[in-house]
């Protein structure tokens, strides 16, 4: 799920790793002899309830306990893990791709440079690292010195620098720790001169900012403090705005905003470029409808933290860009469903706003101020594009890319004369570049060298017709050589359908090895999430999610249709929200597809708002209480909707101690799963240790986790892999 304030990872050679010998159809699993293992008894306890005249059995109910406090789920996840183990030991292809994983990942990699003051600052990983350092440079072509290492917080790895902010001058930074994956942080703060650690330290932060004001103090959001630690399990209240001055107890902290008739709000602060503005931006769920309040820091002194409404009502989305004296620049739907930029000139009374650029046909996804120029970036068919223009709305120049991926970054202040991005597509890890804004000239800042020819891949993109007729977007990616012979090939589907979240050409170490080895990837840019902007994302929520599922129904069946796979040789894979498309479709067509992977997926619509950031989801599923939506999530709810039926291969994959999307949810899956007797074929599921929805995995466990996976939909899907 995305993060609420805008609220989902022995050596061989390569030679061993080719596909199998062309054939004209997938090669079907050697033998059953790795088909279903004796699974672990799993209580079933008499748990029936009566939900709007429906009787509802939960047998499973008592797996949504904390692994950390009930010694029984502790019991059955330590089973369960045993049983899964041997089998995915057992795959033939597992070491391989373990061992080519391990090569395609071990290349150094760059963070886009934010500069602050005179200094550079920008993450680094030299290929094998756990988590990525943080380096800075006292000038661009400086010699870079290691500011924040979190390699060394923890034995496993699993402790990661989260977010960082250098203060405006650059002089001193703030971080926030992840610890286990877990949605909770803690901000620290360093002396950028000497690289000394500051002794201050926060807590109870959680979807946060971090906005400096002037170099003595942030911006940070947090929950109250509770007795008993933090909650890993229920839903938290009472998000507010806090300031914290650099060299105070936490207890010194000064409230900034809160909104204790509505506790179920939550509330993050930007600062503008020029520390002018504090801005706070407030919303109450995953949907982008936010409520504006900005506070002048010129007047602290004699105001406070005095708020200003802006934007009082929770009807559209706002998106700060940047401020400049008494101008404000936003990102708006508000009446533009495509996003426009629009300004607000606070130094003359009553706020006025005034339209810079309008809604054109592509999606504006960001915008930047950059020297004396705008810098927007669109999305055309999930793929970016980018422009500079004047602040008079005024088009400059486009920035060229050259090829179907994605543009990031683009960040700056007023008056910079630089500004640095990324470039990332399914076959070219992020090259970092930097662009003059007086000359329009491109040079490298960080290019990877690569274990691969990414000239051997082919990315097509491909529209389908979903079931009413719909025209869907679809990438596919394969061997050159592969698409150019036009046989069909084990295929890895992958979709997500929901929050307004775009599903953008990026680059894994992990696909590429699935693409080395022979097979195709291909995902599906399915309604419901933010590639075509508000009326895409409409068209897949509440009462109209069964479209997400449809579209990646018809996904499925395009691939085969047009050669791509077979009907034996189609796996799919989705994360989050995506795991929960991937159980759906599942019940609804297990006939269409060899092997499954959902990963982290919300399972149980029925209970779903009871734990953690759950409360936040009913912008998109709709209300379990209220009988309308209730009756909707009921007709496609994965844990309630099992049929009895032939089901492909399934691998659940969760970490016991995901606080996004409780682990419990995957538990009581895999249990019904397992009580339903569903074929010959496995239905198992692993559970990753110390990880929580997938930020901050260390690599270690990106590379067990991922050959587990590939190695599981591999030898379901008919892909030979050398072992």
């Amino acid at each position: 799920m995305p993060q609420v304030a805008r609220l989902l990872a022995g050596a061989v050679s390569i030679v061993a790793l080719a596909a199998a010998a062309p054939t004209d159809r997938p090669a079907a699993p050697v033998g059953l002899t790795l088909g279903k293992p004796a699974y672990p008894a799993t209580r079933r306890d008499n748990v029936v309830e009566i939900q709007f005249g429906e009787r509802i059995a939960d047998p499973y109910r008592w797996l949504e306990n904390d692994v950390r406090s009930d010694k029984d789920v502790a019991d059955w996840v330590q089973r369960q893990d045993a049983v899964t183990r041997a089998y995915l030991d057992r795959l033939p292809g597992r070491e391989a791709f373990a061992a080519r994983i391990r090569e395609l990942i071990d290349y150094e990699r760059f963070g886009v440079p934010r500069k602050a003051g005179r200094r550079y600052f920008y993450t680094r990983n030299s290929g094998l690292q756990n988590q990525s350092v943080l380096y800075v440079r006292d000038r661009l072509d400086g010699e870079p010195r290691v500011l924040v290492d979190p390699n060394a917080w923890s034995p496993d790895g699993a402790t990661a620098l989260d977010a960082w902010e250098p203060s405006r001058k650059g002089n001193r930074l703030a971080y926030s720790v992840q610890d286990g994956g877990s949605d909770w942080r803690t901000v620290r703060f360093v002396d950028v001169a000497n690289g000394r650690m500051l002794p201050d330290e926060l807590r109870w932060v959680k979807y946060s900012g971090l906005a400096w004001v002037g170099e003595e103090g942030v911006l940070y959001s947090r929950f109250p403090e509770s007795q008993n630690g933090p909650d890993f399990h229920s839903a938290n209240f009472g998000h507010a705005v806090w300031y914290h001055r650099i060299g105070t107890p936490q207890s010194a902290d000064e409230l900034v905003f809160s909104t204790p008739e509505h506790l179920e709000r939550n509330h993050s602060a930007e600062v503008t470029a020029d520390g002018r503005w504090a801005v706070i931006v407030s919303s109450e769920g995953t949907d982008p409808r936010h409520a504006i309040h900005v506070v002048d820091l010129r007047r602290r002194s004699d105001r406070g933290w005095r708020a200003r409404e802006l934007v009082g009502n929770l009807d559209h989305d706002w998106k700060l860009v940047d401020g400049l004296g008494s101008r404000l620049w936003f990102l708006t739907d508000e009446r533009a469903p495509r996003y426009r930029l629009v300004s607000v000139d606070l130094g003359r009374g009553k706020s006025k706003w005034r339209e810079v650029v309008g809604q054109s046909a592509n999606k504006l996804e960001a915008a930047n101020v950059v020297g004396d120029r705008l810098i927007l970036s669109y999305l055309k068919d999930a793929s970016t594009r980018a422009v500079i223009m004047d602040f008079a709305g005024r088009p400059a120049r486009a920035i060229t890319l050259n090829a179907v991926g994605t543009a990031a970054g683009f960040d700056g202040r007023p008056g910079d004369p630089e500004t640095f991005y990324s470039f990332s597509s399914f076959n070219q890890p992020a090259a970092v570049y930097r662009f003059d804004m007086a000359s329009g000239r491109t040079t490298p800042f960080a290019v990877p060298k690569l274990a691969f020819d990414p000239a051997g891949y082919a990315i097509e993109q491909r529209f389908y017709p979903s079931r009413d007729g719909t025209r869907v977007p679809m990438f596919v990616v394969r061997k050159r050589s592969a698409a150019l012979a036009k046989r069909p090939l084990p295929t890895i589907l992958y979709g997500y359908g929901g929050f307004d979240i775009s599903l953008v050409p990026s680059f894994s170490s992990v696909r590429m090895a699935w693409l080395e080895a022979g097979g195709a990837f291909a995902v599906a840019n399915l309604r419901g999430g933010g590639e075509y902007g508000r009326e895409w994302h409409e068209a897949g929520r509440g009462a109209n999610k069964q479209n997400v599922f449809d579209d990646f129904i018809a996904a499925g069946e395009f691939l085969i249709a047009q050669g791509i796979t077979t009907r034996d040789g189609l796996a799919i894979q989705g994360g989050s929200n995506g795991g929960l498309l991937v159980g759906a479709v599942l019940n609804q067509r297990p006939d269409l597809f060899a092997a499954a992977n959902p990963d982290v997926g919300v399972m149980d619509m029925l209970r779903f708002d009871r734990f953690t950031a759950g409360r936040y989801w009913v912008d998109d599923y709709g209300r379990p209480d209220r009988e309308a939506d209730w009756k909707v999530l009921r007709t496609y709810s994965p844990y309630h909707n099992i049929r009895k039926a032939k089901y492909p291969a399934v691998l659940v994959t969760t970490a016991d101690t995901d606080d996004r999307v409780v682990p419990g949810h995957s538990f009581k899956y895999a249990a019904a799963l397992q009580a339903a007797g569903l074929g010959d074929k496995p239905q198992l599921i692993r559970i990753e240790t110390r990880a929580g929805h997938g930020s901050g995995k260390p690599t270690d466990k990106v590379i067990a986790g991922g050959a587990d996976v590939l190695a599981f939909l591999a030898y379901w899907s008919g892909l030979k892999v050398g072992g």
